[in-house]
């Protein structure tokens, strides 16, 4: 294996020219000024809904940095371009959910289609999906609390089940993996145990439904744990998808509004902790699960390569896979990729309008996230200096 360094920016950003590296410095440094980067925010979310001639710039800067595209053949090129470098793509349609049963319905056909797509190319392994894009949140939140459910919400219910049954066949017949991301805690089991089915159902030979663990709660370690011992117990293997989380205000506002304990890790310090224990766990386990360890924190990276290394599992092996978000952390990206392991980019695409909730979430993570826009400022700098030096 070639010494890996997340310092690389020539192998980090050999994709990107010289006007798109500028185009993400303009974007990072304006988002490294808190009261520009809420007030652009905002004002991005009332030119899109205004529909105002600005959304050509919308889409030039924030949206072309983090989105592939507005429909499945532009995310297509976009993929296209990091498979020659060795990396690989979750296309994930960022179309977020409503509480429409006819707009729940319609998703079907859209993922059934971006499967049959992935199936032919050889860099796009993963479609991701949440579970509150084909079901009513208000139902979740009941199952979640273990209320009775009406006649008509066991139909609603039982409708959310051959939604998501219908994605997971598709893929398991395509050979396509399934990510089904994490929601908030108060509506979280419900999407366990219908994960749980799923896996129970489609990985028998090898794994095709990953759930989502958020080691920012307390608990998920423990539940990772679990839940490999429920799929010992009903004969499947588990697909696990480790994430630090994303609704850590949320929750913590939540919990303190009513008066219960919040489920998010006390500090920093814990939540590196779990995730890390997470990491050695599942690398530890490989003959029963396949671990997708989706992260920007570049130690914890390190340290996967590192126990990779010392525990002899190859780069490329079938059951470790390593993300980030398209248009965020390149220099871990196409510096695994370039070493051999199984790297991609969480790839969404979707009509501009319809993606906005995704883009004003990775600008304010951008922004609240402590050093992760510096980050990306400084390796961009660094590589438009080595450029103009060669």
């Amino acid at each position: 294996m070639p010494p890996i360094s997340f310092e690389n920016t020539e192998v980090a950003f050999e994709y990107k020219s010289d006007r798109d590296l500028k185009r993400a410095h303009f974007l990072f440094s304006s988002m490294s000024v808190p009261l520009v980067a809420k007030t652009g925010i905002a004002l991005t979310r009332w030119i899109i809904r205004a529909h105002l001639p600005f959304r050509g710039i919308v889409k030039r800067t924030i949206f072309d940095q983090f989105c592939g595209g507005e429909t499945i053949s532009e995310a297509a090129e976009t993929a296209k371009i990091l498979a020659k470098y060795g990396v690989g793509v979750a296309l994930d349609y960022g179309v977020e959910g409503s509480e429409s049963e006819t707009k729940f319905d319609a998703a079907v056909p859209e993922f059934v289609k971006a499967i049959q797509y992935a199936a032919t190319q050889k860099n796009i392994p993963f479609i991701p999906l949440k579970l509150t894009g084909f079901a009513r949140f208000g139902l979740l939140e009941k199952l979640h609390s273990g209320a009775e459910l009406s006649p008509s919400e066991h139909q609603e219910w039982e409708r959310v089940q051959q939604r998501i049954d219908t994605i997971c066949k598709t893929a398991s017949e395509k050979g396509i993996m399934i990510l089904i991301d994490a929601e908030d805690s108060w509506i979280q089991q419900p999407v366990d145990d219908l994960v749980n089915r799923m896996m129970e159902q489609y990985n028998r030979q090898r794994v095709t439904v990953f759930n989502t663990f958020q080691l920012y709660r307390h608990d998920r370690y423990t539940y990772l744990q679990e839940s490999l011992a429920h799929a010992r117990q009903h004969g499947y293997l588990l697909g696990a998808k480790l994430v630090r989380g994303a609704y850590m205000e949320k929750e913590r506002d939540r919990a303190a509004a009513m008066g219960y304990s919040s489920p998010i890790q006390p500090d920093k310090e814990s939540c590196d902790r779990d995730y890390d224990l997470a990491m050695a766990f599942c690398l530890d386990h490989l003959a029963e699960l396949a671990v997708f360890i989706g992260t920007h924190n570049e130690s914890s990276c390190m340290k996967a390569v590192r126990w990779m290394q010392e525990k002899n599992i190859p780069p490329g092996h079938p059951q470790v896979f390593i993300s980030q978000l398209y248009g965020m952390s390149d220099n871990i990206t196409f510096n695994l990729a370039h070493a051999g392991f199984n790297a991609s980019k969480y790839l969404p695409y979707g009509p501009l309008q319809d993606v906005l909730p995704y883009l004003m979430r990775r600008a304010e993570e951008n922004t609240s996230v402590a050093g992760q826009t510096g980050r990306e400022l400084s390796l961009i700098r660094k590589e438009l200096k080595r450029r103009k030096l060669k």
